[in-house]
């Protein structure tokens, strides 16, 4: 039985495929946000089977109520997205990361991806880091079809062994195809709570360049302005947050990237600070609405 479905059969044009899925190495949601920014408008040309990949107690349906009456219910979705840029399809695989069955979504993917002759293959995350949001959005890259843009920062040259994610997978199993694949991934201050806009501008602005097509991003500029706003005037008013950011500005514009050790802290710390069990600088003090 095949894990997916193919909705079209119309020819492509350079399909590149996109990939960024919700859970792991999506901090804050902002690789999702770049992948749906990304599909809008498209239309919707595979979809992968939700019952068969995902757990519905982990990741809930949503119900709909009208006074007291249950009207609908919306199920997380896996699916592929074409959109033309350029005058190439580019191909949007994002929705929630698999729970079950990584060994057969890999192999569906890669058949689905040689079905829709995918050329090219780029992946999208985001991971916390102590990074401030005074300066760009880091972007780390990975893969052999890398071609970085000199303001990216560089991975270690030592062995690194981090957790994998499902995205990583398609990275990888689509360039043992033999398809050019590369992955970028923002590294989002820990501090900012919610979608890092400003990272989501990061990743569109680099899969653009990286894919030489054009992809109007007016609308995340202005919204990476406000957040700009936003944090700086938090920072004017909580001197401890002031002299947290002053301590991240410090360490350089392009910070080395942790080994995975460090990596693994953290995030830890990323999490607890998350739930509450830590304060974060920049929440004020405890008690503050």
């Amino acid at each position: 039985m095949t894990l997916y479905r193919l909705l079209t059969d119309e020819p492509l044009s350079a399909p590149a495929l996109i990939a960024a899925l919700d859970g792991w190495v999506d901090a804050g949601g902002v690789a999702t946000t770049a992948a749906s920014f990304v599909a809008e408008g498209g239309s919707v040309v595979a979809a992968f089977d939700a019952d068969a990949l995902l757990d519905y107690r982990a990741r809930r349906p949503t119900l709909e109520l009208s006074e007291g009456v249950m009207t609908d219910m919306t199920w997380p979705e896996l699916t592929v997205t074409r959109v033309e840029a350029d005058g190439r399809d580019l191909l949007v695989l994002t929705g929630p990361e698999p729970d079950y069955r990584w060994v057969e979504f890999r192999a569906a993917l890669v058949e689905l991806s040689l079905r829709l002759g995918v050329v090219q293959s780029v992946c999208m995350g985001a991971v916390p880091a102590t990074v401030p949001h005074t300066r760009p959005t880091p972007v780390l890259v990975t893969g052999h079809d890398r071609r970085p843009l000199d303001s990216d920062p560089p991975l270690p040259a030592s062995f690194m062994r981090v957790p994998a994610s499902a995205v990583n997978l398609v990275e990888m199993s689509l360039a043992d195809t033999g398809i050019p694949s590369a992955g970028f991934w923002a590294q989002i201050p820990h501090y900012v709570a919610g979608t890092y806009h400003a990272g989501v501008l990061a990743l569109v602005e680099r899969v653009a360049a990286h894919l030489d097509v054009h992809l109007p991003v007016d609308a995340l500029v202005e919204q990476a302005k406000d957040e700009r706003i936003r944090l700086d005037a938090i920072v004017a008013q909580r001197p401890e947050a002031r002299a947290y950011l002053d301590q991240l500005e410090a360490a350089g514009p392009a910070p080395s990237v942790p080994q995975g050790e460090d990596i693994a802290a953290e995030i830890e710390r990323f999490l607890r600070e998350s739930t509450g069990e830590s304060r974060n600088p920049f929440d004020g003090p405890a008690g503050d609405e």
